[in-house]
């Protein structure tokens, strides 16, 4: 990552091997004071043909970063929309896309060199494929990005422009709709890295236990005692037993029991919800 102060990387890409399939790829991105996060980003995408940048108010300097990038030659197209959910807010970027395969990036991911090679050589122009699915490692304090024994999450992030939407309904974890099989690329890693503390995952948590409660309940799903017990235990012997992260430690029992709150938390607001209680917070 580029760190405050510091220079822009070129933004070729045309070492290492790169492949002709990068300059075909159009890379987007909503941020919102994102400095400390988006600039090893788009480092990792040194090679794409265009990288859009939507952004919803930042006032950290995040900015001022992308503009350092510009300056040096990054295929970069700044623009501003105001918050208007997740899966809106991913829509508008991929709409203002001008290359025919988009990849979806998150300000804290990034891709390894392996996987940013293997995506310059695919066969975009093949029929019939319409989407590749990137595995994803979780930076977990204290211990690092976990092992490969430990279960890697696909996302399905690169994919053909005019196949591909995301459900504007959803107010979490947008759904991207697809019209076609997808294709998972088994070499490299998209990396996430966030290292937050116990509280800011635990305020992060509720902020969107109280989103996925809404969606939810919204969807016709209701809960009950069994649920709210056994769902958040589920969740934690899910992650920490059969996904594998005990391997990590104690980090990993960590990660497991956040995500279980995770869970608990959605179920309470959600059986609040059908109860005719609103819930204390807003989003």
């Amino acid at each position: 990552m580029a760190p405050p102060g510091a220079e822009p990387p070129p933004p070729d890409g045309l070492a290492d091997g790169i492949g002709p399939a990068l300059e075909r790829i159009s890379a987007f991105i909503i941020c919102k004071n994102e400095r400390s996060m988006i600039g090893a980003c788009l480092d990792s995408l040194a090679g794409v043909g265009e990288i859009v940048i939507v952004d919803s108010g930042s006032n950290d300097g995040t900015l001022d970063l992308i503009a350092q990038y510009q300056s040096f030659g990054w295929p970069i197209r700044l623009l501003h929309r105001d918050w208007t959910g997740f899966a809106a807010q991913k829509q508008y970027a991929l709409d203002q896309c001008t290359l025919d395969w988009c990849l979806n990036m998150d300000c804290d991911e990034r891709l390894t060199a392996d996987l940013r090679q293997a995506i310059s050589h695919l066969p975009l122009g093949r029929p019939g494929q319409v989407a590749y699915s990137l595995a994803r490692l979780d930076w977990l304090p204290g211990y690092g990005y976990a092992p490969r024994l430990v279960h890697t999450h696909r996302h399905t992030r690169l994919f053909r422009k005019d196949r591909a939407s995301y459900g504007l309904t959803a107010l979490l974890h947008e759904g991207l709709k697809l019209d076609g099989e997808v294709v998972p690329i088994s070499v490299g890693r998209l990396l996430h890295f966030r290292n937050l503390s116990v509280g800011n995952e635990m305020d992060k948590a509720n902020s969107y236990a109280t989103l996925k409660a809404r969606q939810k309940f919204a969807a016709g799903e209701r809960t009950g005692p069994g649920r709210i017990v056994l769902r958040p235990l589920w969740r934690f012997a899910k992650s920490y037993v059969l996904q594998r992260y005990f391997l990590c430690g104690v980090p990993g029992f960590i990660y497991a029991g956040l995500l279980g709150s995770y869970v608990f938390l959605t179920e309470a607001k959600l059986y609040r919800l059908q109860s005719g209680a609103e819930l204390p917070e807003e989003t």
